[in-house]
């Protein structure tokens, strides 16, 4: 398994991919780079771990390029180590990048299987990040790369239905070579998370948001959301728990929060851990994913939809597709991109304490009983036994 864009076991999707494979009884080893601290081998959890040192963060579409150029070459020089010293039968590349189909290629020379998991539609990704800013032969040269993983992969991992209807039409792949392997939480071992303290002690209405907060995340959007909460709608007993890495839109999210009059109102916490994020999420009163429509997102799942309900939680969202689908009446919806119209939902379920628990447990009973990750880790492992029944 080839991830490039997070350490293992950080990823979350590939974590649970790779468990669910090695607990089926695959031998599993995943190439990743490496965070500051970890070392280049080791197994964990049965999973055999190789890991290349990360390059250094950059921005702009040159960074881009160094990055994924470097990354490619990283990668494909440590599966030639696991390929010299235990061997394997299929690589299983996450994108992105699509660049990770090069070194596919190379070893389906050599008679091995291609599984391509799609976790992102890299050249809309690539339009939501630079906006009016990117590069249109760099777009197209995204799109080549994309086509080129559809074609060649001997399997396709979709997250939802959108992708796979994508897949088919820009790629050409035969719905029978696709397999819909949705993100969702892990309940199993997972604890019940009490309340944060020192948040419940504030007084006010919690609002959570989870995720990494890229230019393509829609935190800017939650801010100006806030600021017409705060200071249009009156309602100053608020505060924004806002949980994750800030990513490249670091400080320009910390920028506008100060521009709009909103530091006494939202707090980002960074990187957290597994528990401490679960806490902070428990002490939320409801919840945001404030992605705008466009192409990219109207396509995608967004895993943080999943673990506010396995807790829970009401959400309060934009409404587009993927979202539709996985949250139903578990969100409030809103018209796409209309700020204030999301400040006045926000303030309508501060209001109601009934509807946001009956939202609440919607959500959870839809995650224990249909979103769970063991009912996409059994559509996973299915997919590697039917891939490698062709054989006999």
């Amino acid at each position: 398994m080839l991830v490039e864009n997070n350490s293992y076991p950080q990823d979350f999707r590939v974590r649970q991919e790779a468990r669910a494979l090695a607990e089926a009884g695959y031998q599993v080893t995943v190439i990743s780079p490496a965070r500051p601290g970890q070392r280049w081998r080791e197994t964990i959890d049965g999973v055999r771990v190789y890991r290349y040192p990360a390059p250094w963060e950059t921005s702009g579409v040159l960074g881009y390029v160094f990055e994924y150029g470097y990354s490619t070459l990283a990668l494909f020089i440590l599966s030639l180590v696991v390929y010299l010293r235990e061997g394997f039968d299929v690589v299983h590349a996450a994108n992105p990048p699509d660049t990770l189909v090069l070194v596919a290629a190379a070893y389906k020379l050599l008679g091995k299987r291609f599984v391509y998991d799609h976790h992102d539609l890299v050249p809309e990704l690539y339009d939501a990040i630079f906006r009016d800013r990117g590069h249109r032969l760099m777009h197209r040269a995204l799109l080549m790369l994309e086509k080129l993983s559809l074609r060649y992969a001997d399997h396709v991992i979709a997250t939802n239905q959108s992708y796979k209807a994508m897949e088919m039409e820009r790629g050409g792949v035969p719905a029978e070579r696709i397999t819909i392997v949705r993100n969702g939480p892990e309940l199993k071992g997972r604890q019940v998370a009490e309340p944060d303290p020192g948040l419940r002690q504030k007084g006010r209405t919690i609002i959570g948001y989870l995720g990494v907060m890229g230019f393509q995340d829609g935190v800017d959007y939650l801010l100006r959301t806030l600021h017409h909460l705060v200071h249009d709608l009156g309602r100053t007993d608020v505060f924004c728990v806002l949980i994750g890495g800030l990513g490249g839109a670091q400080p320009s999210l910390k920028r506008l929060t100060t521009q709009l009059g909103l530091d006494d109102y939202v707090w980002f916490t960074g990187w957290v851990s597994d528990t401490d994020l679960l806490r902070y999420i428990a002490s939320a009163d409801l919840c945001v994913d404030p992605d705008p429509s466009n192409p990219f997102n109207d396509r995608s799942t967004m895993s943080k939809m999943m673990e506010y309900m396995a807790q829970a939680k009401p959400i309060v969202a934009f409404d587009l597709p993927e979202h539709r689908f996985t949250a139903q009446a578990a969100a409030m919806y809103v018209r796409p991109n209309d700020e204030l119209e999301f400040a006045r939902a926000l303030a309508q379920l501060m209001d109601d304490p009934a509807r946001r628990e009956a939202m609440g447990l919607f959500g959870h009973r839809r995650v224990n009983t249909e979103l769970a990750w063991h009912y996409s880790a059994q559509n996973l492992v299915g997919a590697y036994r039917r891939l490698f029944s062709r054989d006999g």
